[in-house]
């Protein structure tokens, strides 16, 4: 996790998300926990930053208690099911009190807050045979309003509470609220901000699951259709939320635990974060490495080439070869290269220098680059590609269907800095000509 503290990292992500809006979504029962006044101590520190931050708010935990206060029964709680006139009156008083609570919040950091009747509600109406009666949908955004507040600094609170034409209210799912709002305005980030720590897909790694740290939307929606019942209660419905909002423009979305203190802070200001990432299929790209990364590059291998993983490069030598070098970004940052040299007088090439993050392993990255560049040597017309190893050599086997070769695979040129080296590497190598 990213410590606040590391100024250097923050001010990495600041100039991507100055005059930016980020839109927080807020479960109710995030508002009654402990770390809520850090929570919005970091909003405090987004402003002070330039971000614009629209802050949306749940009220199910609210209208629970309410509702055991008061000895009434609900119809539902989340703003998805039926919405009878008694919940809607619950749900009323609590949204009320999370908006207002959410206000002195915002006031006691010195940030100025206000709720507007920002959201144009219609009833959901009668759904396979029964009507959803005072749950709503949202109908309209009033932009205006919002970007006319964020504006002037003042970050708006939006509560999940619609209005019609004719003045009558209807409950909404805040969720949706969030996805609505984001949509609309642009958002650079949509931010869910819950009591657990973000999707979690069933596992033998915790007795809660396996973290889901990152997706791109299309494995997002694989997960809804393969796996949607194997997962935890409302963490499903914040999934489905999540890929409605890609869908809809929004680039990144964020599921985290919102107890974590400093939490928002590490999700938003470091590449790993805390929670899980559903992220436009351009988030992560492979692309060719220019002269400007070459400091990255050199920095980026450095742990490898200590461990005797890679042979050492200078500076001098990546830039000389640096039209041979890609690398794998996430949210514009390198987090992992490769190389592919040409041997056309042999009719070959190496792949050389496959490296990964540490903090990004096991997430198949290298495997991508590995098939990125036999794609590469495929389209340049080579027959086969080689690599050397000396401690990886298992998953280039395993993974990239690589068999062992012998010396004499290497082109002349190669075969003579391989004995110079005596680095006694195993050499690999893969027919192109072949299928797969």
């Amino acid at each position: 996790m990213l410590n606040p503290t590391d100024l250097r990292e923050i001010l990495r992500y600041v100039p991507q998300f100055r005059e930016k809006t980020f839109v927080i979504a807020l479960d109710g029962a995030v508002v009654e926990d402990g770390n809520f006044r850090n929570l919005l101590l970091d909003v405090a520190l987004l402003r002070s930053l330039n971000v614009d931050v629209v802050l949306v708010h749940g009220a199910a935990h609210q209208i629970a208690r309410l509702a055991e206060q008061t000895h009434q029964k609900t119809s539902d709680l989340e703003g998805t099911g039926v919405t009878d006139a008694t919940t809607l009156q619950l749900a009323l008083t609590a949204a009320t009190r999370v908006t207002h609570e959410l206000l002195e919040g915002l006031h006691m950091h010195d940030l100025r807050g206000v709720y507007g009747n920002a959201l144009t509600a219609h009833p959901a109406g009668i759904l396979f045979g029964v009507d959803y009666q005072w749950t709503g949908r949202v109908e309209r955004v009033d932009v205006d309003l919002l970007r006319g507040l964020v504006q002037r600094g003042v970050v708006p609170v939006v509560p999940p509470i619609g209005c019609d034409g004719e003045g009558r209210s209807y409950r909404l799912n805040s969720d949706s609220v969030a996805v609505e709002v984001a949509r609309v305005l642009g958002a650079v980030k949509l931010i869910f901000v819950g009591t657990y720590p973000g999707i979690q897909l069933p596992g033998h790694e915790a007795a809660e699951g396996k973290l889901l740290r990152q997706a791109s939307i299309d494995e997002a929606e694989a997960i809804l259709r393969q796996r949607r019942a194997d997962l935890p209660t409302g963490q499903a419905s914040k999934l489905e939320q999540a890929v409605r909002a890609v869908k809809g423009g929004v680039p990144r979305v964020h599921v985290i635990d919102g107890r974590v203190e400093m939490g928002l802070l590490a999700e938003v200001f470091s590449n790993q974060g805390i929670g899980t990432l559903i992220h436009s299929n351009e988030y992560q790209a492979i692309r060719w490495a220019t002269r400007k990364d070459v400091r990255a590059l050199f920095t980026l291998i450095q742990e490898s080439v200590q461990n005797d993983e890679l042979v050492r490069r200078t500076r001098a030598e990546i830039e000389r070869q640096i039209d041979d070098y890609f690398v794998f970004e996430v949210d514009r940052n390198i987090v992992a290269c490769a190389a592919l040299h040409p041997y056309t007088e042999s009719n070959k090439a190496e792949v050389a220098c496959v490296c990964v993050d540490r903090r990004f392993e096991n997430r198949g990255i290298g495997a991508k680059l590995v098939r990125y560049a036999e794609d590469q040597a495929r389209e340049r017309g080579l027959a086969q590609l080689f690599l050397l190893s000396t401690q990886a050599f298992n998953f280039f086997q395993q993974k990239g269907g690589y068999v062992r070769g012998t010396p004499d695979d290497l082109p002349p040129s190669r075969r003579e800095r391989y004995d110079r080296s005596g680095r006694q590497s195993l050499v690999l190598v893969k027919d192109l000509r072949l299928p797969g």
